[in-house]
């Protein structure tokens, strides 16, 4: 089976430029696809953001167009700006939610989605947020459960007014109403009451990646291409050194590689790290100890 690792350099470069103060999304998002594209030219599809916000701006300079189905008391510029930049990117340039193939890993590497258009709700919503940011526009992510959302603050002039705008960019920029986002909410959280979107926290940058990150990992695994998921897993210890599941995880995927030294050294370091609190955690360490015990008798015979 293909070994395949990323080497450590480029795991400390890539921890470097993710936990800086303010990073690049897009620059993070292009090393995250060296996973799948090793010899990737990054520069290329900088500079392919730049002339889509070079175009946006433009857009946005003169936008006056509302849409038909305006949110009621939303601020008339920052509506008129947010509608020409959705008209520009799901309109003329065509990106679009790949709803036929969602777990297709391209959907998450960003030179697949600005080369094909087309992407899940994360990899668009970065997308628009570098487009934005490009135009003028501030936009920030929010983490909402299940569904990757944008939103653009816009001001407030009374208690009535609509106050900020949410954008699916998976659904070619549709402006989500509190209805819509019940809906939504509903859908993946088994019936949770929506409380209101506006309030939801922004997703910080960190958060943004480890969203992705998580996102293409369970795609991997469902592929069960270990030697990708466990590159991703490498890439989230490298953002939180402290996830522990993440821990466990490549000490697994390293098992079902048939590389038993690292497995034995993190699945021993996992079961030292977290005792057992519950049945259920009783239960998962008694199914990773015999993992250990079969580990350590292998790797006995290896030496």
């Amino acid at each position: 089976m293909l070994m395949r690792m990323l080497g450590e350099p480029f795991i400390e470069n890539f921890a470097s430029v993710a936990l800086s103060p303010e990073p690049d999304l897009a620059v993070v998002a292009l090393m995250i696809a060296r996973i799948e594209y090793p010899h990737l030219d990054a520069t290329r599809y900088i500079d392919r953001l730049d002339a889509l916000g070079e175009e946006a701006s433009r857009r946005v300079a003169t936008a006056s167009r509302l849409p038909e189905e305006a949110p009621r008391f939303a601020d008339p510029l920052t509506l008129a700006q947010i509608t020409a930049l959705s008209d520009y990117l799901f309109i003329e340039e065509r990106f679009t939610g790949n709803q036929q193939h969602y777990e297709d890993p391209r959907n998450s590497y960003l030179n697949e989605v600005l080369d094909r258009r087309t992407g899940i709700p994360i990899s668009l919503g970065l997308v628009y947020m570098e487009v934005a940011r490009r135009a003028g526009l501030r936009v920030e992510g929010v983490n909402f459960p299940g569904h990757f959302l944008v939103r653009c603050p816009a001001p407030r002039r009374t208690l009535d007014d609509g106050g900020d705008l949410i954008i699916d960019a998976f659904h070619g920029g549709a402006l989500l109403s509190e209805e819509a986002c019940q809906l939504l909410l509903e859908r993946h959280t088994n019936g949770e009451t929506v409380r209101d979107v506006r309030r939801f926290a922004r997703a910080s940058k960190t958060q943004i990646v480890v969203r992705m990150l998580l996102n293409l990992k369970r795609t991997y695994v469902k592929m069960h291409s270990f030697p990708q998921a466990r590159d991703v897993t490498e890439l989230l210890l490298a953002v939180n050194p402290s996830a522990i599941g993440e821990l466990r995880d490549r000490g697994l995927l390293a098992y079902h590689m048939n590389d038993f030294h690292r497995a034995l050294r993190d699945l021993e370091a996992y079961l030292e790290r977290v005792p057992p609190a519950g049945p259920a955690d009783k239960e998962e360490h008694a199914q990773i100890w015999e993992h250990v015990r079969a580990l350590r008798k292998r790797v006995a015979s290896l030496n």
